[in-house]
């Protein structure tokens, strides 16, 4: 046990995901890279394949039964409910660190862990170590194991990327979305994943973190040039707050957010996440694209794809435009067949003929890489 000490101190991305028995997810075995973009029909199970996420970041934050109640009950969570379907199993690969875990429905409609196990399969390891937490329990008992030992353990590393992968979803720019209110000035310790504390942030950005937050304006400065700077005060009536304003680069007048088109406020929060100095171990977005103009949409590839290179990207989409700006690898096409949800990664070399004269938008345009409706 001695040796596990040797485990490395940075977090692993997800290798390698299986699933068993959530939602519309028959089975599913996948490799996971660096930048991975879901594509498919409405129903075809990209939402649910985010949403396993989702549960793993409540399950980690000892929440597992009010994302349970949240969702409709066990039955709900297990593919065409308890009749047809007794539990949910998982099997997560961070490198050398596996976690594995069974859920089954208790009579009161909660998911209880009937297995919960973690693994280390490292130098000189010749079988995969692995220690099972216990079964019965409603909340993980990874925090529990972590506390129990002083020295570097396997847990620690779960705990600390599952903590890390955050869902963020920018889609309610309404006029009471949480964005455009003000916020508690020094709500800068993250990026919330509701972007509630854009101004916050920005702010300690302009502080703190000139060379990020300057980047961060220049990317945006390239679908939104009337933007010249954005003026982040504390409120003269309350200090402890701070509400998102801008200049315009022709105009001396103050404008405030809600003077910004939804594409564009949305634009400003997916370059905050992605340009931000202190990024997630793991990035989820469902479908980022929403009102962005297709200019934005390519500037948005391009920082997929260069972002990727420090962080693990997760994305489903129903844009053509993003599609075109990624190479055939990143992408898992999504169908819905035989009443489950399959998942396959595009190749090259089987497309090699067909992109010669096609971009990968039109291809799946015309149906030949699947993901679209039956």
């Amino acid at each position: 046990m001695d040796s596990l000490e040797g485990l490395m101190n940075s977090l692993s991305k997800l290798d390698k995901i299986t699933i068993s028995g959530f939602k519309s997810i028959s089975h599913l075995d996948l490799e996971l890279k660096s930048l991975n973009v879901l594509i498919g029909a409405n129903g075809a199970g990209k939402s649910n394949f985010i949403s396993f996420f989702k549960m793993l970041n409540e399950m980690i934050n000892q929440k597992m039964q009010v994302f349970v109640t949240r969702s409709g009950g066990a039955n709900r969570l297990l593919y065409f409910g308890t009749k047809k379907t007794d539990m949910i199993t998982a099997r997560l690969s961070f490198g050398a660190n596996s976690y594995k875990i069974e859920l089954e429905p208790s009579q009161e409609g909660k998911l209880f862990f009937s297995t919960e196990r973690i693994y280390y399969h490292g130098p000189g390891y010749q079988h995969p170590w692995n220690s099972n937490l216990g079964s019965g329990h409603l909340e993980t008992l990874l925090h529990s194991d972590s506390k129990a030992y002083t020295h570097m353990r396997v847990s620690d590393h779960i705990i600390g990327s599952l903590k890390k992968w955050k869902l963020y979803h920018f889609h309610d720019t309404s006029d009471s979305s949480k964005l455009k209110s003000e916020s508690i000035i020094h709500d800068n310790e993250f990026f919330r994943s509701d972007a509630s504390n854009l101004a916050a942030f920005l702010f300690w950005l302009k502080e703190k973190k000139t060379e990020h937050y300057n980047a961060i304006l220049k990317t945006i400065k390239l679908i939104a040039p009337f933007i010249d700077d954005f003026i982040l005060e504390p409120s003269k009536l309350n200090p402890d707050t701070i509400r998102l304003a801008w200049k315009h680069k022709d105009y001396d007048d103050f404008f405030d957010v809600s003077q910004l088109s939804d594409g564009t406020l949305r634009f400003i929060c997916i370059a905050t996440l992605l340009l931000q100095p202190d990024l997630p171990s793991t990035i989820l977005l469902d479908e980022p694209e929403l009102g962005l103009h297709p200019y934005a949409i390519n500037v948005l590839g391009s920082l997929f794809k260069s972002i990727s290179s420090k962080t693990q990207i997760i994305v489903s989409t129903q844009s053509l435009l993003l599609v075109d700006q990624l190479e055939p690898e990143d992408i898992i096409v999504v169908d819905y067949h035989n009443d489950k949800s399959e998942f396959s990664r595009l190749d090259s070399e089987k497309l090699q003929d067909w992109l010669d004269d096609y971009t990968l938008g039109e291809l799946w345009e015309k149906n030949i890489l699947g993901g679209r409706p039956r």
